[in-house]
C-alpha cells in the first residue's frame, strides 16, 4: 500500500448485533484500515445492545444519528411507518439493558459526519440522506429522488445506510455508496412471506489516492446457529419470531 493512501472502513446498520460486527471487526483488521465510520441504527432491535455498544465506545470512530437510534432515544418521528407493539416491546427491552452513560453516548452521534480524505476530497456520511435519516435511496428510487436528495452536496463523495442494501451510484460529479448492513443483511425484493436474514455481515472500504478513488465491498459470513444461541439466551421479546427469520439459513 502506498505511503499516500487513506484507507476508511464504513459499517452501517447494526441494530444490536455485536455477533455480526465482532466477526467485521475481525476481517476489518486484516486491511489495516486508517479509521472506521458507522453511518448509525447501532444498537435497536438486536440482542446485544449493551455489548454493541461497549464495542462502538472502545472503537473511538465518528458515528452518525440513524432513525431507529433516534427513536430510541424517544425522538418519535425517527419512524417514518407505523411502530408495532412488538417494536415497543423491543424497546423497552432495549432501553432496560442500556445505561445512563450508554444513553449519553448515544446521543453524541451526529446528523452527519464529514471527513477530510485528504488529495482534496472528502466523505460526507449520513444515514437516509443528508437531510433526514428516514430518506430512503434504492438502486431503483427515480433519478429525481437521487438528484433530489444528493445532488445539493455534491461534488462530495458521499456514504449513507438505512435501506441495508450494497449499492453504489453516480450523482452528477459525486460518487454514492451504501456499505450494507453489518446485523440484518436481506433482500428488499424478496415478498413478505419469502423474507429471511442472510448470515453474513457486510461493509465497504474507501480507498483514497492522489489520483485514484478504490471502493470494495466486503461480506463476511458467520455462524449464525451460534447468533441464534445468542439470541434465544437474551431475554429478548419476541425472540422466536426473530430466530425464525433465519430459518432458511440453519
Amino acid at each position: 500500500m502506498a505511503p499516500d493512501t487513506i484507507r476508511i472502513a464504513v459499517i452501517s446498520d447494526i441494530h444490536g448485533n455485536c455477533f455480526a460486527l465482532d466477526a467485521t471487526l475481525a476481517d476489518i483488521r486484516k486491511h489495516l484500515v486508517d479509521r472506521i465510520v458507522c453511518l448509525g441504527d447501532a444498537v435497536q432491535g438486536g440482542a446485544q445492545p449493551a455489548e454493541t455498544i461497549h464495542r462502538l465506545r472502545s472503537l473511538e470512530c465518528p458515528i452518525v444519528l440513524g432513525n431507529a437510534d433516534a427513536w430510541l432515544l424517544g425522538d418519535e418521528s425517527g419512524e417514518a411507518e407505523p411502530v408495532a407493539q412488538q417494536q415497543l416491546d423491543v424497546r423497552s427491552w432495549t432501553l432496560s439493558k442500556l445505561s445512563s452513560r450508554d444513553l449519553d453516548f448515544m446521543r453524541s452521534f451526529q446528523p452527519t459526519v464529514l471527513i477530510e480524505l485528504g488529495f482534496g476530497g472528502q466523505l460526507l456520511c449520513f444515514h437516509g440522506s443528508p437531510i433526514s435519516y428516514n430518506d430512503i435511496l434504492l438502486p431503483d428510487s427515480p433519478n429525481v429522488e437521487w438528484q433530489r436528495l444528493l445532488g445539493p452536496f455534491a461534488p462530495k463523495i458521499m456514504a449513507g445506510g438505512h435501506t441495508h442494501t450494497q449499492q453504489i451510484r453516480r450523482v452528477g460529479d459525486s460518487l454514492f455508496f451504501n456499505p450494507g448492513s453489518i446485523g440484518v443483511v436481506y433482500d428488499y425484493h424478496l415478498p413478505d412471506g419469502q423474507y429471511h436474514n442472510d448470515p453474513w455481515a457486510e461493509y465497504a472500504i474507501l480507498s483514497q489516492e492522489v489520483d485514484r478513488l478504490n471502493l470494495d465491498f466486503h461480506r463476511v459470513p458467520y455462524d449464525v446457529k451460534e447468533l441464534i444461541k445468542i439470541i434465544e439466551s437474551s431475554g429478548r421479546p419476541h425472540a422466536s419470531q426473530m430466530v425464525a427469520n433465519y430459518r432458511f439459513k440453519t
